[in-house]
């Protein structure tokens, strides 16, 4: 059985967190698709294909796919990955369509990851009180409507959390292992060649 996992992005996504994780997983033989988010005043949905998002260092990223919520739900997908970088996940957790089909998919027993700022679309898509962590520029926001952690990573059911770049190779071994297992987490680790006593 071959996973997949659909991993968001917006003009001002962070970098790390989303290259990380989509090569983490795509190691794991996780099939991955990257969707492109984009903001009420971007016009370049009347392209035919994605534009390239302009990270939150300046970096551009070209998205495999435009963000179609009817292509995007929880019977295509087992996982659905929300980025951190401000702006970016300004853009992303404040989509209707993103929040109802983050609804969807923890409904539906599917995995929700989101890294940063992006947990902020926990918030946004009003899920309930429960465990989760973020990156501390939005710990305000999220404190008092959660069970707040400063943990790098925090699985609370199905929704993953974790809290910024720096956290983002956990995150992403954490996907992997909850999607294929720990022994497919150490196969994938072990070639990265953390440094002795790192998360992985």
């Amino acid at each position: 059985m071959t996973f997949k996992a659909l991993i968001l992005i917006a003009d001002g996504t962070e970098e790390m967190e989303f290259t990380i994780t989509y090569d983490t997983l795509v190691r794991a033989g996780i099939s991955c698709t990257s969707a492109y988010v984009a903001a009420d005043d971007d016009e370049s949905s009347t392209f035919t294909n994605p534009p390239f998002a302009k990270g939150s260092r300046g970096i551009n990223i070209l998205p495999d796919t435009f963000f179609s919520p009817q292509e995007a739900t929880p019977d295509k997908y087992d996982l659905l990955v929300i980025p951190g970088g401000a702006k970016g996940a300004e853009t992303i957790s404040s989509s209707s369509p993103v929040q109802h089909l983050v609804r969807r998919y923890l409904q539906e027993g599917k995995y929700v990851g989101m890294v940063c700022a992006g947990s902020l679309a926990a918030l946004t898509s009003s899920l309930p009180k429960q465990p989760l962590t973020s990156h501390p520029s939005v710990k305000a926001k999220l404190a008092d409507h959660f069970e707040y952690s400063d943990d790098p990573v925090v699985v609370s059911g199905k929704l993953v959390t974790s809290r910024g770049p720096g956290t983002s190779f956990p995150f992403a071994l954490t996907l992997v292992e909850l999607l294929c297992g720990k022994e497919k987490r150490k196969e994938v680790a072990d070639p990265m060649v953390f440094p002795p006593g790192t998360f992985a």
